[in-house]
């Protein structure tokens, strides 16, 4: 699906060089075709890192994708410059009279804060709010996965002894999920967090289903019926170096952390990390996009409910 971006945004050319189909807004006006609407709350420090990664993957597939970032407006970015953010992000004021396909909520560093304690959480949780009439289905990741299935389900999030670092093997706990049809018997998925959600407290809303997990790294996917609202508690976004440009940062800050599971050859952080996860994340995007956003959201917008 290509991706309609501006020629301007840092994106478009890195995903130009890499094949990826990205098409400019001229040459998208003059396809007769609705393009699939797609809010992004982006609230990943690395902006524009985070929309590489985001568009790559929603590029993957036949029909045209126009995503409109969206930004906190009680909380400003300190990684990345205003003009960018001015340049190419909106805020929930500009856009809450609109309806989308489909909406993704990214991660954030705040996991390990109260939900409560986190500056803009009032405004997510209006943002949350307003998805339930304007959002036909609402992608979460990792905290953005937590903080979705807080605010709609109370489900809270819990410590681990340490923190979760790595790749790790996943199954598919539901076979005739649509989210995962045509994956591997096992996929990987990267995993970098201090905190979990737990099973039983998923399984206590009948409304709510776990379609994949991993031993060690838990629940992954959790969806309730139709779509509407979906839960990834990994980060299979990622790039090749993400896990790194971590480890790196806190090993050379004389943090204590771990060499990411299953990742450098050998455990050996000379070497450069194995990518085990491209396959996995490009099928997982292309399944939400296909069947739970295009296949069934109404052609007129207006009609989401």
């Amino acid at each position: 699906m290509p991706i309609k971006l501006s020629k301007e945004i840092p994106a478009y050319k890195a995903l130009t060089n890499e094949n990826i189909f990205v098409m400019d807004v001229g040459r998208a006006v003059k396809q007769d075709i609705r393009p699939l609407h797609i809010a992004i709350v982006n609230l990943m420090p690395t902006k524009e890192v985070t929309e590489t990664q985001l568009f790559r993957l929603l590029g993957n597939s036949p029909l045209q994708v126009e995503p409109e970032l969206i930004q906190m407006s009680s909380h400003v970015s300190t990684h990345v410059s205003s003009e960018h953010m001015s340049a190419f992000y909106k805020t929930f004021d500009d856009i809450k009279d609109r309806k989308f396909d489909g909406m993704i909520i990214t991660g954030a560093p705040v996991e390990q804060m109260e939900f409560e304690e986190v500056e803009y959480w009032d405004e997510l949780c209006e943002i949350m709010e307003w998805s339930k009439m304007h959002v036909y289905s609402t992608f979460h990741i990792c905290w953005g996965a937590q903080a979705g299935l807080y605010y709609h389900y109370g489900i809270k999030k819990y410590p681990l002894e340490k923190k979760l670092f790595g790749v790790f093997p996943h199954t598919v706990d539901r076979k005739n999920t649509k989210l995962f049809r045509g994956s591997d018997d096992v996929f990987m998925v990267p995993h970098s967090r201090h905190t979990q959600i737990l099973r039983e407290d998923i399984e206590a809303h009948p409304e709510l289903r776990i379609s994949a997990s991993s031993k060690e790294a838990g629940v992954y996917a959790i969806t309730t019926k139709g779509g509407r609202q979906i839960f990834i508690t990994g980060h299979s976004e990622y790039d090749r170096d993400t896990l790194q440009r971590e480890y790196l940062r806190d090993k050379n800050a004389g943090l204590p952390i771990e060499i990411p599971k299953n990742y450098y050859p050998n455990d050996d952080d000379t070497k450069k990390p194995i990518m085990s996860w491209r396959s996995h994340a490009h099928l997982l995007y292309s399944n939400w996009l296909n069947y739970f956003v295009y296949q069934v959201t109404p052609y007129d917008l207006s009609n989401i409910k």
